[in-house]
């Protein structure tokens, strides 16, 4: 039995993290630049340690690098391709995130020289990053219908034509506006508050903030107006 796995070849396990970010204005990803000369930018990442389950190794990278606990962490899948790292066979698990980006950055860390990109408007990634990246915003897209988790990207407060402006990022498109909000308010997920933005109009827009204890609950559509959502 050992004489198998002596003859087995040893191989790396890397974990990748596509980390998401609403800046208020559009869907980005965090990532970190490889290179001096060269533009060529990589997700964040790490090693798996001995004692770590693929989870606890997940989390762990995610708060070395961001400084964040307890945010949306989900499995993507994993990357194999014997070509993938061209030094030596590396297998990667990914892992998809979605944070606030002004909890982000009250705690960036100068170790690492990182910024946030617009999926839309993407550097040269290093390896099959890219790949992975696609992947995450076709997952993304895909629960973000079937499940309420794009509020993981907003603040506890947020207006309804907040909340529209992120979907549209998300799904890289402009819902009509009276549908969407008439669609948001029937899934009672959303407490109205008495305060309203300021600044933006005359009336002002009444802040909302996220029903938990429905949010946990729920288990069926959530945007069924969305015809198709990409499936993962």
């Amino acid at each position: 039995m050992l004489d198998q796995y002596r003859q087995q070849h040893p191989y790396l396990l890397a974990l990748d993290s596509i980390i998401f970010g609403f800046d208020g204005e559009g869907l980005k990803v965090l990532l970190v630049r490889r290179g001096v000369e060269a533009e060529t930018w990589s997700l964040m990442g790490g090693w798996l340690q001995p004692d770590e389950s693929l989870e606890q190794a997940a989390a762990r990278i995610l708060f070395e690098l961001t400084g964040l606990t307890n945010v949306y962490l989900e499995q993507l899948y994993a990357f194999g391709d014997p070509h993938r790292d061209p030094i030596v066979r590396t297998i990667s698990v990914a892992y998809f995130s979605l944070v606030k980006v002004a909890d982000y950055e009250s705690k960036l860390s100068e170790t690492f020289q990182a910024r946030w990109f617009s999926i839309y408007d993407l550097p040269p990634l290093l390896f099959d990053h890219g790949d992975m990246v696609s992947l995450a915003i076709r997952r993304l897209r895909y629960k973000a219908a079937q499940h309420p988790i794009g509020f993981e990207l907003l603040p506890e407060k947020f207006t309804i034509p907040q909340l529209k402006k992120l979907y549209d990022a998300i799904y890289n498109t402009e819902f009509d506006r009276r549908n969407f909000s008439r669609k948001i308010l029937s899934t009672h997920l959303l407490i109205k508050l008495d305060e309203k933005q300021k600044g933006f109009s005359k009336k002002g827009a009444f802040y909302y903030r996220v029903d938990t204890e429905k949010y946990r609950q729920l288990n069926h559509s959530f945007l069924n107006f969305i015809a198709s959502p990409l499936a993962p």
